[in-house]
């Protein structure tokens, strides 16, 4: 499963099979309590896209000895509950998300049945804090709007980091005149003053303007990638675009014409379409499809750095971020297998899934963290 193509073949599965499929951070996992209101009822068996779920006929699971590595997240220490959990938001989380579903339903012989499905963060949230779902994947922070929206209906939740994650800027393998963009030429070619432009080099005044050593070649410019509901836009706007939207008075948000879509595999597929393509995806996407796309290096002004399992590891690629999970307390108290799902996702298994499904895993110190935040979610 560590292989290109298994990973290409699980990705290209998951997205696929999802309702909108869409592809971020703080370093510290944290519990959040919004003000208790009234309850809100659970859609745990809403129709979704992912069921991993069917049936088996593999004995339920013996009770798993604790482990004794302080620093790694912790095995289930009890018997995992049967019952329903709805896990919606990021296209980009989903496939951790449905690796453990599938690791559950083994374990449990199809009594925890997991339902799983991608529209993108901030439609998870919606549904999420609509009280529509019992966890929400996201590829970015809770947003404090989103947060008052959880408060007003009675959600109260813990934030739990659980991999890391880099925004990967693409292009075609076949475009060797572009090989590094710094922070201003992206803004130039794909920020709010770039609508319009057609060709690389459209962009090359406003770039230089900006103070951007990058080469912006006489080509056509065709633009792939993400829309607004995408955790994934999210990030590249926090990372490309807001600091210098801000500085200059102009609205923190991409050009808006180019084609946008919520399906990474469709986003994939415009940056492969054409020569001297543009666009953006998580880092685990990009992996799974490298033959297809080519990496460029962004220079965020200490030098071009290109994405790889190490940078993003290390934080020296700029483009890093953290992939959540948000955990609906008052779901995980009237249902247990809430709490039997998630204790799977911070074990040594779940732990084991996020480097199967493409991602990075957590530094020792941040895996403490978000067992630490879960539990004392737990009480």
């Amino acid at each position: 499963m560590n292989t290109s193509s298994s990973k290409r073949m699980l990705i290209a599965s998951v997205v696929g099979l999802s309702l909108i499929a869409a592809a971020c951070g703080s370093d510290d996992a944290a519990t959040v309590d919004p003000p208790a209101a009234t309850d809100s009822p659970l859609a745990t068996s809403a129709p979704a896209t992912t069921d991993a779920a069917a049936t088996s006929d593999a004995p339920a699971p013996t009770e798993a000895p604790a482990p004794t590595d302080a620093t790694a997240t912790t095995e289930a220490t009890a018997e995992m509950a049967g019952g329903e959990v709805f896990v919606t938001g990021s296209s980009t989380v989903e496939p951790i998300s449905v690796l453990v579903s599938e690791l559950a339903d083994e374990m449990t012989g199809g009594e925890l049945a997991v339902t799983v499905e991608g529209p993108g963060t901030g439609d998870g949230f919606k549904k999420f804090c609509a009280g529509e779902a019992d966890i929400s994947d996201a590829s970015r922070p809770i947003k404090d709007e989103e947060a008052q929206a959880c408060a007003d209906a009675g959600i109260e939740f813990v934030e739990l980091e659980v991999a890391i994650d880099g925004l990967t800027v693409a292009t075609s393998i076949n475009n060797t005149a572009v090989e590094c963009l710094d922070v201003a030429a992206l803004y130039a070619l794909i920020g709010p003053e770039s609508e319009g432009f057609t060709n690389w080099s459209d962009a090359s005044a406003l770039a230089t303007e900006l103070g951007s050593a990058s080469v912006l070649p006489d080509a056509d410019l065709i633009v792939t990638g993400p829309g607004p509901e995408s955790g994934t836009y999210d990030t590249f706007v926090e990372f490309a675009i807001a600091d210098i939207a801000e500085e200059r008075g102009t609205d923190e948000t991409t050009r808006s014409d180019y084609t946008q879509s919520p399906n990474d595999n469709v986003i994939v597929e415009g940056i492969e379409a054409t020569d001297t393509s543009l666009g953006w995806v998580g880092f685990a996407f990009y992996e799974a499809e490298q033959d297809r796309m080519k990496a460029l290096g962004v220079d965020a002004g200490d030098g071009c750095i290109a994405p790889s399992a190490e940078s993003i590891s290390d934080g020296t690629y700029p483009f890093s971020r953290s992939l959540f999970i948000y955990v609906n307390t008052t779901a995980m108290a009237d249902n247990p297998a809430v709490a039997s799902y998630v204790d799977l996702y911070l074990s040594t298994d779940g732990i084991a899934a996020v480097s199967d499904a493409g991602y990075v895993s957590l530094p020792d110190d941040r895996q403490a963290a978000t067992q630490s935040a879960w539990d004392a979610a737990k009480g």
